[in-house]
């Protein structure tokens, strides 16, 4: 089943915290065509099951046996249980897993809220990019440590943001370490070693996480107006997350 471009993520209504995301992958996903699209660290489903939607066939990593019998049931209520493929495992260790296919020969690849938390993002965006074929693309988003700071900050805690500006964990002694965060030039330089070449970087929650659910903004408001500072400096700057579509040549 191809995918419908009348019936694209970007036109749906998706979080505004994610707008500038779906924005930039619309033009990839709803082209006509359906991908083989490989999701790490996907497990519950909130990217590949919309993708699924549209056609696509898309391979979910993730080592959470309970997050991968959440994306199979939400891929059963959709519908789209047959374009859907789970496999348990991580995803600096592609290389050793079942995903259905050849290494290498995937359309696009998703890695989204993984660098924060693996043992070696290098290591593991590494093995992201040669899952994808020569002229595939690679999506990265991760967490922008400007955008934790000023989210400390503005909660009340000076000390925690302080730590954060100089990369520190900004809890000391919790009893599992703390999610990186990462500036612009990092993640670039990250995508780059990884023998990608990236694209323009884009925020991800410019300001959709600081106004909250409770702000009693209009939700479609919200949406333009992270779709408009999404790739505009100083605002992009201070986002949340940052995003970055990047190509294997």
């Amino acid at each position: 089943m191809p995918p419908s471009a009348s019936a694209t993520p970007a036109g749906e209504q998706l979080p505004a915290r994610t707008a500038a995301v779906w924005a930039a992958l619309d033009p990839l996903v709803a082209g006509g065509t359906s991908l083989r699209v490989l999701d790490v660290g996907g497990g519950s489903g909130t990217l590949a099951v919309p993708l699924a939607r549209l056609g696509h066939q898309v391979t979910v990593v993730d080592p959470s046996a309970d997050a991968l019998a959440t994306l199979r049931r939400r891929a059963d209520t959709a519908g789209v249980g047959d374009n859907v493929h789970a496999v348990q495992g991580d995803g600096d260790r592609l290389h050793e897993l079942p995903l259905g296919g050849a290494a290498g020969d995937y359309d696009l690849a998703l890695c989204h809220a993984v660098l924060e938390v693996v043992d070696d993002p290098a290591v593991t965006l590494g093995e992201v990019a040669r899952a994808v074929r020569s002229g595939g693309t690679v999506s990265v988003a991760t967490a922008n440590r400007a955008g934790a700071v000023l989210a400390r900050a503005l909660a009340g805690h000076p000390v925690e943001a302080l730590a954060l500006v100089d990369d520190r964990d900004p809890a000391p002694g919790r009893s599992r370490p703390a999610a990186r965060r990462f500036a612009p030039g990092d993640l670039l330089a990250l995508v780059r070693d990884a023998g990608l070449e990236p694209g323009e970087w884009r925020g991800v929650s410019v300001v959709a996480d600081l106004l909250g659910a409770a702000s009693g903004a209009d939700s479609d408001a919200v949406r333009r107006l992270e779709l408009r500072l999404a790739e505009v400096s100083p605002y992009r700057d201070a986002a949340a997350g940052l995003h970055v579509l990047a190509t294997r040549p």
